[in-house]
C-alpha cells in the first residue's frame, strides 16, 4: 500500500476520503441553524443600522446601532410563518447599540423582520 496513512487505510479508507469527511463534518455546524432573514425597514429622522442573525433553530436576534445624536425608539416585529408575530419596542440611546431577541415555539424556516424607528 502506497498510502501515507497505512494504519487508517483499513479503518477509514483512503486519506483523501478521511480529509474530505473531516471538512464535511467541520462545515456541518455552520449550516445547522441557518435560515433566511428578510428585513424591511422604515427609519425616519435617525441614523440606525442593524445586524440580523440566527441564534438557534427557534431564536432570532437583531442588533440595532444608533449612530445619530438623538435617542431613537424602534419597533421590531418578528414573523415566522403561521405563528403570531412577536413585537418588541426598544429605545436605542444616541451613540449606543442594543440587542433584541425573540424565541418561537417552532423551528424557524424563514424569518421576516419589520423594523420601524423614529426620534424619541
Amino acid at each position: 500500500m502506497g498510502s501515507s496513512c497505512p494504519k487508517l487505510t483499513v479503518l477509514i479508507g483512503d486519506c483523501r476520503m478521511r480529509k474530505f469527511c473531516c471538512v464535511l463534518l467541520a462545515l456541518l455546524p455552520l449550516s445547522a441553524f441557518a435560515y433566511p432573514i428578510d428585513v424591511t425597514k422604515k427609519i425616519d429622522g435617525v441614523s440606525i443600522d442593524y445586524t440580523a442573525s440566527d441564534v438557534d433553530g427557534d431564536i432570532s436576534s437583531i442588533q440595532l446601532n444608533n449612530y445619530g445624536k438623538q435617542d431613537a425608539v424602534c419597533s421590531v416585529i418578528f414573523t415566522n410563518g403561521p405563528e403570531s408575530p412577536r413585537r418588541r419596542t426598544v429605545t436605542v440611546p444616541a451613540g449606543k447599540s442594543t440587542n433584541t431577541t425573540v424565541k418561537f415555539n417552532r423551528a424557524i424556516i424563514k424569518m421576516r423582520i419589520a423594523l420601524s424607528c423614529a426620534p424619541k
